[in-house]
């Protein structure tokens, strides 16, 4: 099922989505001891993230941090999703959760590196990851699902947790969590801000190309509720 949430600005929208994810990973540790959290990298989850930090009522203790994809690139770089989450979440309590990065320092990314981040994800992310949070471009993309990229089919089907992907209009190599993999979260969430990214969240939902709008093939599946957060 589908829902869509509209807020009037990025700080209600930020508080409200905290709140919601907050009460999932509660859930979570309740029910199994732990709870696993799957956010997006950019500028738009900066305050979200900075607002879920702030809620006192989690045992982060008992959550583990990992990012839906990342840019192959070290943490010390302004395009780093780990520094984003280090910078804006992993802070005061929330310091306490531990953090799974798809980057790993000094190397370069082959097969190799993809079977390490697999490993880690496997043997330390409880799964299914009880939250994922996704993001999506003016293109249509979410995770690293772009238009054109050489091995989008593989991302929307391989059962992963991680495959290694590329395309044309991205700087770097990057990791991405698989739709599959996403799809097991037991709550899942679209985070969306602005006009032009209302105007693209429509122009996906009206149509069918998912090659074109990859952001479509988390729209059309069944399997797990969504829920559209967005303001303008």
């Amino acid at each position: 099922m589908l829902e869509r949430i509209d807020f009037n600005d990025n700080e209600t929208l930020a508080r409200a989505l905290a709140l919601s994810v907050s009460s999932a990973l509660q859930k979570g540790v309740k029910n199994n001891g732990m709870a696993s959290l799957a956010v997006s990298g950019g500028s738009t989850p900066k305050l979200f993230l900075a607002e879920l930090a702030k809620i006192s009522a989690l045992d982060w203790s008992k959550i583990i941090v990992t990012l839906v994809d990342e840019r192959w690139v070290d943490i010390s770089s302004p395009r780093s999703n780990a520094a984003l989450v280090s910078n804006n979440l992993l802070q005061g309590n929330a310091s306490q959760a531990a953090f799974i990065p798809l980057y790993l320092k000094g190397q370069s990314l082959g097969n190799k590196q993809v079977e390490t981040i697999n490993y880690l994800l496997n043997e330390h992310l409880p799964m299914p990851v009880d939250v994922a949070v996704l993001g999506m471009g003016n293109d249509g993309h979410t995770a690293s699902f772009f238009p054109g990229a050489k091995n989008l089919q593989s991302a929307l089907s391989n059962p992963g947790p991680a495959i290694a992907i590329s395309a044309p209009q991205t700087q770097e190599q990057r990791v991405t969590l698989t739709l599959p993999f996403i799809l097991q979260a037991k709550h899942l969430y679209l985070h969306i801000e602005g006009e032009e990214k209302q105007q693209a969240l429509q122009l996906a939902l009206n149509g069918n190309d998912v090659a074109k709008m990859p952001v479509r093939a988390v729209l059309e599946q069944k399997q797990t509720d969504l829920k559209i957060y967005w303001c303008p």
